[in-house]
């Protein structure tokens, strides 16, 4: 994406379907010496009984760009949702680590026009870098999981999450809050490709729910 672009999706999964939507690779903002920033936006509605996996890549943002992204959840009584939502710290081997002007974004889960979750990251420069901001880590995820077919893996997820607790100085951090019909992670790891290890071995049990790897090709 370059100075001022805007994109917005529009998902409909209707009843008892399942989805996996991804992306091809990771996607770049590039730099913005104007300041306008880029922005994506994604509407999905997930109707009873149905299940929306939206796992893209991390989003990377070059040196002085900016970036918003809003994504909106509309869930039917007994929808899932499992929700991929990640970036890395730039073009880390040019030397831009967490050297964007502003990154933002903002997710909103809603059961029966009733919000369930409202979650924001915002990181503005400079100083990014800084060991008391991201200091050491190149990439941040978070991951929620939603709805009454993710329960188990939830719970499950959170139990052994809860009995490893963060060591001191490692290269990656997880931890797990519970939701009320589901769980939120948060990871910190040194690289990208650590952090997406983690999240795919904590949704390893997506390949029973869709009866494929949808990471096959991938990561």
């Amino acid at each position: 994406m370059v100075a001022g672009d805007e994109t917005r999706l529009d998902v409909q999964i209707d009843a008892s379907a399942r989805c996996f939507l991804g992306t091809q690779a990771s996607t770049k903002i590039y730099r913005n010496p104007n300041h306008r920033p880029c922005s994506h936006k994604v509407h999905a509605r997930i109707g009873p009984g149905a299940l929306l996996v939206l796992a893209p890549d991390p989003i990377q943002c070059f040196a002085e760009s900016s970036y918003e992204q809003f994504q909106t959840f509309d869930l039917a009584q007994d929808a899932s949702l499992i929700l991929v939502d990640w970036l890395s710290s730039g073009r880390a081997a040019r030397g831009e680590r967490w050297a964007f002007r502003r990154y933002l974004s903002k997710n909103q889960v809603r059961r029966a026009e009733k919000v369930v979750l409202h979650d924001a990251l915002h990181l503005e420069g400079p100083g990014l870098e800084n060991r008391f901001r991201t200091g050491r880590f190149n990439c941040l995820a978070t991951v929620v999981l939603l709805g009454p077919e993710l329960s188990g893996f939830s719970a499950e997820i959170l139990r052994k999450i809860q009995e490893n607790p963060v060591s001191p100085n490692s290269d990656l951090i997880i931890s797990a809050s519970p939701l009320q019909d589901g769980v939120i992670l948060r990871m910190a790891g040194i690289s990208v490709e650590q952090v997406a290890h983690a999240i795919r071995e904590q949704l390893s049990f997506v390949r029973q729910l869709l009866s494929a790897d949808p990471w096959s090709r991938k990561w």
